[in-house]
This record gives C-alpha cells, sequence and structure tokens, in this order.
C-alpha cells in the first residue's frame, strides 16, 4: 500500500473516532449538550438514532464468570439439569464479545444495575424527543434483565414451533413455509388428547374463538395465539415432551427471585415502551445472539401489540445472515395484519456471524447463519422486498434498511420508485453508523429521504471498551476509505472546475 494510501486511512480512521468521541461526550451530559450534533446531522437532513453505548472493561474471565453464573438456574447449580445445547451457557463461550465488533455488550450484574440502565436508556428517549424531530432510541434486552429468561424463553418457543412442524409432518405437511404451514383441527385434536396434553373437550372449547379453527385448519399465527392465552406469565417455561406425553416445566423448579427477575425485565420494557409513546419516540430493540434472539423478539413482538396501534412506535430488528429470517419476517407482518397493528422492522445483516459459527461448530448444533455472504445478501432482499410490498398495499408497515452497503440502498430505491412509495410518507428509513457510510447518508438526507445516524451515547470512560473494538473495523475500513477517498477527490475537482469549491449547508 502506497503512503499517501496508508496517511489518507489513517486520516479517515481518525476522523470516525473523533466524531464518535464527541458523540460519547455530548450525549453523556444533558440535552443542549448533544444538540450541536444532532442539529449539524439535522442541517444534512440526516436524523439521530441515540444508541446508549456503555460497556464494562471486563477481562475474558471476568465475562465468562458472570456470563455462567447469570445464565445458570438454580435447578440447574443444584440437581445438575441440563437444557439443549444450543440453549445452555458454554463458558468458552461466554464472553460474548468475542468476535464482535460493531455490537455493544451487556453482562449481567445485579438487579440494581439493570434498573441503572433502564434510568439511561430513559434519559436518552427523553434527549431524542428533546433536540429532534421523528428522532429514534436503541435498546438491548440483555442490558434490562438477567440473561437466564432470554435463553430458558428463547429455547421453550422453539420446542413449541418444533412441536407445531412436527404435527405438521405427521399430517402430510412437511417442508412448507411457515405461513403456508396449516394443521387440521380435527387431526391436531386427535394428537393433542393421545399425547394428554388435552382432551378432545378441552381442545374444542380451544378452537371454538373467533379466529381459531374457523376454517378448519390452525396456522402457526393460530398455534402462537392458542398457547398464549393459556398461558400465564408463571407458566410460559412449559414445553411438550413428546416422550412421556405431557406438558412439563422446563426446569423442575423457579426460586422465587428468578420469578421476580422475569417479571422485572418485562416491567422495565413496558416503562421504555411507555416513555417512547409520550415522547414521540420510535423503540429500536436491538438483535442479539441467535440463542437469546427468539425470546427477544418475541417479547419486542408484544410490545408491538399493545404500542403500536397508531403508528409505529416500536421497532423489531431482523438478521438477514440467519436461515429463519424470512420466515420471521412474513410470520409478524401476517399478524400484524391480521390484529390491524403497525409493523415496525429494521433490517441487519448481523453482527454475530463468525461468533455464531464457531459457537454452533464446537458446541454441536445445527449453524443458524445462512451459508454465504450472497446467501445472506438474497435473504435481505427477499425479507425487504416482502416488507416494501406490503408497504404498498398496507400503509401500516415500516422499516429501517439498516445498511452500509451501497447495492443495498440502490436496490431499496429502485423498488419504492417502482412500488410508488414516496420518501415524504416515511414508511422507509435508512441508516448507518456514526462516522461510516457518510457517501450514501447524506446524499439520501439532501435528496429528502429519511435517513438516520446511529450516535453512540454514554460517558466516555464508560464507552471506550465498546470504541476499542470498533477500532478492529479496520480490516473491512480501508475499502470504505478507499471509495470515500475516490468520491471526495472526485467531488473536489468538479467544486473547482465549477468555481464552487465552498458551498454553505442548508437549513
Amino acid at each position: 500500500m502506497s503512503l499517501s494510501r496508508k496517511i489518507l486511512g489513517q486520516q479517515l480512521f481518525e476522523k470516525l473516532m473523533k466524531m464518535t468521541f464527541y458523540a460519547q461526550f455530548v450525549a453523556g451530559e444533558d440535552q443542549e449538550a448533544i444538540k450541536p450534533l444532532i442539529q449539524r446531522n439535522q442541517s444534512f437532513g440526516v436524523g439521530s438514532v441515540l444508541d446508549y453505548s456503555v460497556e464494562e472493561d471486563l477481562t475474558t474471565e471476568e465475562a465468562e464468570r458472570k456470563e455462567v453464573e447469570s445464565c445458570t438456574s438454580a435447578a440447574e447449580k443444584e440437581m445438575g439439569e441440563q437444557r439443549e445445547k444450543q440453549y445452555r451457557v458454554h463458558r468458552g463461550f461466554g464472553d460474548r464479545r468475542g468476535g464482535v465488533i460493531s455490537a455493544r455488550t451487556y453482562f449481567y450484574a445485579d438487579e440494581a444495575k439493570c434498573d441503572q440502565h433502564m434510568e439511561t436508556f430513559l434519559r436518552s428517549i427523553e434527549a431524542s424527543g428533546g433536540v429532534c424531530e421523528d428522532g429514534f432510541s436503541a435498546i438491548k434486552l440483555t442490558a434490562l434483565g438477567r440473561p437466564q429468561f432470554l435463553l430458558q424463553f428463547s429455547e421453550v418457543l422453539v420446542k413449541w414451533r418444533r412441536f407445531f412442524h412436527q404435527m405438521a409432518a405427521e399430517q402430510g405437511k412437511a417442508g412448507l413455509a411457515a405461513l403456508e404451514t396449516k394443521l387440521e383441527v380435527k387431526k391436531l385434536q386427535e394428537t393433542l388428547a393421545k399425547l394428554g396434553i388435552a382432551t378432545k373437550i378441552e381442545s374444542e372449547d380451544w378452537f371454538t374463538g373467533e379466529n381459531l379453527g374457523v376454517s378448519g385448519t390452525v396456522d402457526l399465527l393460530d398455534w402462537n395465539s392458542m398457547i398464549d392465552s393459556r398461558m400465564k406469565l408463571s407458566e410460559l417455561l412449559l414445553v411438550p415432551n413428546l416422550q412421556t406425553g405431557q406438558l412439563e416445566p422446563l426446569l423442575s423448579h423457579f426460586t422465587e427471585e428468578e420469578d421476580l427477575q422475569m417479571k422485572r425485565m418485562l416491567q422495565r420494557m413496558d416503562v421504555l415502551a411507555k416513555k417512547a409513546m409520550e415522547t414521540g419516540v420510535r423503540l429500536m430493540v436491538d438483535a442479539e445472539q441467535s440463542y437469546f434472539q427468539p425470546a427477544i423478539s418475541r417479547l419486542t413482538l408484544e410490545m408491538q401489540r399493545r404500542f403500536n396501534v397508531n403508528k409505529a412506535v416500536i421497532f423489531n430488528t431482523y438478521q438477514c445472515y440467519l436461515k429463519e429470517a424470512y420466515d420471521n419476517v412474513t410470520v409478524d407482518v401476517e399478524l400484524s395484519r391480521r390484529e390491524g397493528w403497525h409493523f415496525g422492522a429494521k433490517l441487519v445483516r448481523g453482527a454475530y456471524m463468525e461468533q455464531e459459527r464457531n459457537r454452533a461448530a464446537q458446541i454441536g448444533y445445527e449453524d443458524p447463519i445462512n451459508a454465504t455472504y450472497e446467501n445472506t445478501s438474497e435473504m435481505y432482499n427477499r425479507c425487504l422486498d416482502y416488507i416494501l410490498e406490503e408497504i404498498k398495499h398496507n400503509r401500516k408497515a415500516n422499516v429501517m434498511v439498516a445498511s452500509h452497503n451501497e447495492d443495498t440502498v440502490k436496490f431499496t430505491l429502485r423498488r419504492m420508485t417502482e412500488l410508488e412509495i414516496h420518501p415524504s410518507e416515511k414508511k422507509v428509513y435508512f441508516g448507518q453508523l456514526l462516522g461510516m457510510c457518510d457517501q450514501i447518508t447524506f446524499p439520501l438526507g439532501q435528496a429528502g429521504f429519511p435517513v438516520y445516524k446511529y450516535v453512540p451515547y454514554g460517558p466516555v470512560n464508560e464507552v471506550l471498551p465498546y470504541l476499542s473494538r470498533r477500532a478492529q473495523e479496520n480490516r473491512g475500513f480501508m475499502k470504505r476509505a478507499n471509495r470515500e477517498r475516490d468520491l471526495l477527490w472526485s467531488e473536489f475537482k468538479r467544486r473547482l472546475l465549477t468555481g464552487s469549491l465552498f458551498c454553505s449547508q442548508s437549513h
């Protein structure tokens, strides 16, 4: 690499770090302090997603110890009970920062720390509402409670879905897409009775509801709603045991404190959603590791059903590197369509690919990630196109295209034109990290498209661990740096030749 390229790369890298450090410093103070940064972006038509980016500066050993302690239940410690490999904590992967660059990571300390995180998220929501229009604020559920619950609830959800598909296979309907899989009610009743889960009389009562069993079939959404309506919070962790033919608890018992921890996480989510409603801020729930994600998505979906009645306030995040991404998107869109609430999604490729692949290979379960980057890009476009079609036919859907990929942005713009979705409708948003891909962000903003920068938020000394990992993005950074250099040089020559070297920003 030439010396000039090295210098340019270093300059651009320092620019990123300076912008990020600036964001950390001002965002950690108050609404007045953060205004200059947000207003500067707004002057170019760019909004902000305030992103609380504090991480503890832990050693690998400390992170592993915390993760094992916070993901292991009392029943597992006392009686050695074991769950499925994928939804069991493994010390070798206890440090969830491993192989992860652009996503911040929280480790559970205690309930008081979760309350502190909630208070900081509340201040972030207030700041976003106080200094910018149509703002977003991002949260992570692992900051709001003990991850043991997310692991356990994820396993329960996966087992219930697996049970549904197993019964579908028995009815000769294996291999169909999620929304196309339908169980015949009579055969389902016979299976439930045979397994001892419900007598025929009990299950007949289940299927006499307004929307259940009317067509003589039950799809995955019907199945989920049937389970929801018959499970209280304390019964969430019941799973079907196909060997014994009984509904059994995932673990033999839960302590009173574990039950309270589960309830507190839900209460904290409720507090944040209500604050977002009050302040007119959209709340973005970020995706996390695949062994947490089923629970995170389900809890976010429940918030959407409550708070997205009149507009999209809560946004769920879909990781398109997951093999099941399209099924997840289509099922959730269909639920919003049936129930009449506003669907809100952020589409990402995913931040945990290397870690997820290694964990699956070493522990011994199916890799949840698409085989290639091309497969992931195809999945991204497929999910995005489904949502854009929904926007065209039902203006209650909303999507943020969170991508630094120029081809993805071009694809979105082309499909918006073809589907006659105008940027002024504010149904399609674009998002990039602060200090990265400005050649995408600012032209979109100037052209009138809703576009946002993820602005890291928090005191400087507490975001240094996160920033130090962001610095490792140098592997892909030089490619982007070269691209920005070429664009900057072309723009410099154009302005020089047209006599418009200096121009003022629009207001």
